[in-house]
């Protein structure tokens, strides 16, 4: 049975949430798989795909590619109840995957995301939704990216945690900002320090504003994740305000 999407509170993968009526799920997957796994994964994906993986110049990153985009396929198909091999994958203006044409009557919106060898992916009915997941690691400019595209109040307030908190802190604001870039499709064309989200570690995770606009008013609701061990995630799911 789902279970609401719940405000400012930390969800769980590999789960249902509702968002109003809507059904908003939440997968993981990862990547590093056997040799076998691997092949029956390149024979899922369509040429194009095949090539951008082979465009890509390391090995690991190639293999973690196509076992992404089968698993992808794999779950759209699940949800639409075609072959994997017939989904078609287009994207909008600024990148944000979407189905084909002939699909998209279907209202299924999706999204993912991958860091290591860990991928995270998120689906609705009807509902635009975006995803991003990041390994806790020390960023090395961390500070210097953090005072150049945070917004003023995210910037000062990364600024007055203590250095062991500030790499949580900074993968928690850059979640929930590409998490929300994500389900607008504005990718790069849209500022960072447009969107304001809180970052603290152990604090609720919340759209502060977008713009000018409050963020409970903003009509985008978001939640926390911790994928697995180690790594920090973030989904925005559109709401529809009254």
């Amino acid at each position: 049975m789902a279970r609401n999407l719940p405000d400012h509170a930390p969800v769980a993968t590999d789960t249902a949430y509702r968002c109003e009526e809507t059904l908003v799920e939440l997968l993981t997957e990862r990547l590093d798989v056997a040799c076998d796994a691997l092949r029956e994964s390149a024979a899922l994906l369509s040429a194009t795909e095949r090539e951008r993986a082979r465009r890509l110049a390391f090995a690991r990153d190639r293999r973690r590619f196509i076992v992404a985009r089968a698993r992808l396929r794999q779950l759209l198909a699940t949800r639409l109840g075609v072959r994997p091999a017939a989904i078609e994958l287009t994207s909008g203006p600024y990148g944000k995957p979407m189905l084909g044409p002939r699909l998209r009557a279907s209202n299924l919106r999706f999204n993912a995301s991958h860091s290591a060898d860990l991928a995270v992916y998120a689906f609705a009915r009807g509902r635009e939704i975006g995803v991003d997941v990041e390994a806790i690691r020390t960023i090395p400019d961390a500070d210097e990216i953090s005072a150049r595209f945070f917004a003023a109040r995210e910037a000062a307030a990364y600024a007055a945690l203590d250095v062991d908190s500030r790499p949580v802190a900074f993968v928690n604001c850059w979640t929930r900002k590409e998490a929300f870039l994500k389900a607008v499709g504005g990718g790069l064309s849209y500022p960072l320090d447009r969107v304001e989200v809180s970052l603290a570690p152990g604090a609720p995770a919340t759209i502060v504003r977008v713009a000018d606009t409050p963020g409970d008013a903003c009509g985008w609701r978001l939640a926390s994740f911790t994928p697995a061990r180690g790594f920090v995630g973030a989904v925005v799911v559109e709401q529809w305000l009254q």
